[in-house]
């Protein structure tokens, strides 16, 4: 029987290299995205045209399956139907993975506007919450001995400054904390917590970055990574899909930077 996961943030970036990732490896995942954007924020969100999009690849592959769902990952009854999914159609879950994420800034915190920072705190910190609320009772519901895992994508901004992002900073560092907090949680349940930290990884939120510094493109993010290049979400999905396996069964609370050296 194949392991199942439910993945946000599925379609597009990190989100969607996870999903393909996790069916390559065989595994049957519910690929969750929006589709519609955030009135709050000044850029485009994923559509339910690539979120199905990613679904059929992930089902050429010929490995594991997926199924699309729709919904906010700030919405526990809407999330909560995505679990209900992976329990009724494949039996179980086994990882929750919490990919969705949003960047707005460009100014100092105190000015930044009012329902950009509630865009910033309710989904990258919210909605990472609102997973471990509705995906951990189910990762509990598996069978003891049981290889149950939360992930959660941070970032690099969680331990290094980034001017004019201090709520984007705040809410990853909360993530980590979030983490932290659950693994002490799941102690001897079979259930396991852990975060990623990426660098500047080649995706619409890295674009959207760029904006807001005022730059011309994504290029001179690559000159601050050891890699001297952006990173490919399929890199980054690539921990999360490792993470996700029983190969890592001795690691729960754990920060693990994927940056291309961006923290050195």
């Amino acid at each position: 029987m194949s392991r199942v996961a439910v993945v946000t943030g599925a379609a597009r970036g990190i989100g969607a290299a996870t999903v393909l990732g996790l069916a390559r490896a065989g595994w049957s995942v519910v690929a969750v995205d929006r589709d519609g954007d955030d009135p709050r924020l000044p850029y485009a969100m994923g559509t339910r045209h690539e979120l199905d999009d990613v679904v059929a690849r992930a089902g050429a592959l010929g490995a594991g399956t997926a199924v699309a769902h729709v919904a906010d990952v700030t919405d526990a009854d809407a999330l909560g139907a995505a679990v209900a999914v992976a329990e009724t159609r494949f039996g179980g879950l086994d990882a929750m993975i919490a990919v969705a994420g949003v960047i707005a800034g460009g100014t100092p915190l105190w000015e930044m506007p009012a329902d950009q920072l509630a865009a910033v705190l309710d989904v990258d910190l919210g909605g990472p919450i609102t997973a471990a609320r509705v995906g951990v009772p189910a990762l509990l519901r598996r069978p003891e001995p049981r290889q149950g895992r939360f992930l959660a994508v941070a970032s690099a901004a969680a331990t290094r400054g980034m001017p004019k992002l201090a709520a984007y900073s705040a809410a990853k560092a909360g993530v980590t904390g979030l983490v932290r907090g659950l693994a002490a949680d799941l102690a001897g349940t079979g259930v396991t917590a852990n975060a990623i930290c990426p660098g500047s990884t080649d995706t619409a939120m890295l674009a959207e970055s760029a904006r807001i510094y005022g730059l011309d493109g994504t290029g001179p993010f690559a000159e601050q990574q050891a890699v001297g290049r952006l990173l490919h979400p399929d890199e980054v999905a690539a921990a999360l899909v490792w993470l996700a396996g029983e190969a890592s069964s001795a690691m729960t609370g754990t920060v693990i930077p994927v940056d291309g050296g961006l923290s050195l």
